[in-house]
């Protein structure tokens, strides 16, 4: 397919945004009325606001779709949802604090014409490609230094990243069952395409602005970090499959236990979901082309 073909369909989910759409939407709809970007439609999904956010997008933003979930069910679950309604063969997800600059599309369309490329990360000032390593047990996150070339990457941001959307079909989507209501869902679903032979990437001229608002502010602090942590250990059961590495974690899990003991209760959060956990693991083994080693090597050494 020639980049000049491709059609991209804006997803934002939101949660008590109001402020936020009304601020940063008359940007993004610039965006959609630069042909360059080739965005076909914007769709946002409501995930069960108690603002008035949906009243404010049916007045002042008329021509957004709009989805209305009746009660809050999670990002991974709000992406999904307007994933499922999109029509574009690529999928930008943005965050509601995140702001495009002009032409911030037109650099990624060379890289989805691989048919290999499953995800393009923008470049949000100050943030280069995600790195990932295994060490003491644990998937380790790292950030990339900023550079002139593209990049590999070990995961592509769901507040700023672009998808396609056939190989999102086939992946079967973020995983909400196993990840809401937040963290590590972009992390794990990129992760499985690479174990498909699909290719993530970072893309430095593809410029957009992150001013960290979100509304996931509105949570406690200690919530937050334990729903984190929790994820972190669902994301690595599911998918690290190497004999080696999963040996790694068990003792990397008991050496945490030892040094913090009040970790116990993110490992017994995460027992709460084994069983899902488990099923989707049976899944990725049996789907899985590329070691788990093979993806670090790509970031470590």
């Amino acid at each position: 397919m020639n980049s000049k073909n491709f059609s991209v369909s804006i997803v934002v989910p939101n949660y008590n945004g109001e402020k936020l759409i009304e601020k940063n939407l008359p940007r993004v709809l610039d965006a959609k009325n630069d042909s360059r970007n080739q965005i076909k439609e914007i769709i946002i999904v409501d995930d069960g606001s108690i603002d008035a956010s949906v009243s404010l997008i049916k007045n002042k933003f008329s021509s957004v779709k709009l989805i209305k979930h009746v009660k809050n069910r999670g990002f991974s679950a709000g992406v999904n949802t307007g994933v499922r309604a999109a029509k574009g063969d690529l999928i930008l997800l943005l965050n509601t604090d995140v702001l495009p600059e002009e032409n911030f599309l037109a650099p990624i369309f060379k890289h989805f014409e691989d048919k290999r490329t499953f995800a393009v990360s923008l470049h949000e000032n100050g943030y280069g490609w995600a790195g990932g390593s295994f060490a003491e047990g644990f998937i380790q996150l790292s950030m990339g230094k900023e550079s002139i070339d593209p990049h590999s990457s070990f995961y592509v941001s769901g507040g700023s990243g672009v998808f396609r959307r056939s190989i999102w079909v086939e992946l079967g989507g973020m995983d909400e069952k196993l990840l809401s209501p937040f963290y590590w869902e972009d992390i794990d679903i990129c992760y499985r395409a690479a174990k498909r032979g699909y290719l993530n990437l970072w893309e430095p001229d593809g410029h957009v602005v992150h001013n960290h608002e979100s509304t996931i502010s509105t949570f406690s602090k200690s919530y937050v970090q334990k729903v984190r942590e929790r994820n972190q250990l669902l994301m690595l059961w599911k998918n690290i499959h190497s004999q080696n590495l999963i040996r790694k974690h068990i003792a990397g899990l008991f050496m945490r236990l030892i040094k913090h003991p009040g970790y116990i209760r993110v490992v017994l959060m995460a027992l709460g979901r084994l069983g899902i956990a488990i099923k989707a693991r049976k899944k990725e083994i049996k789907d899985s082309k590329v070691s788990d080693e093979a993806i670090f090597s790509k970031f470590t050494g």
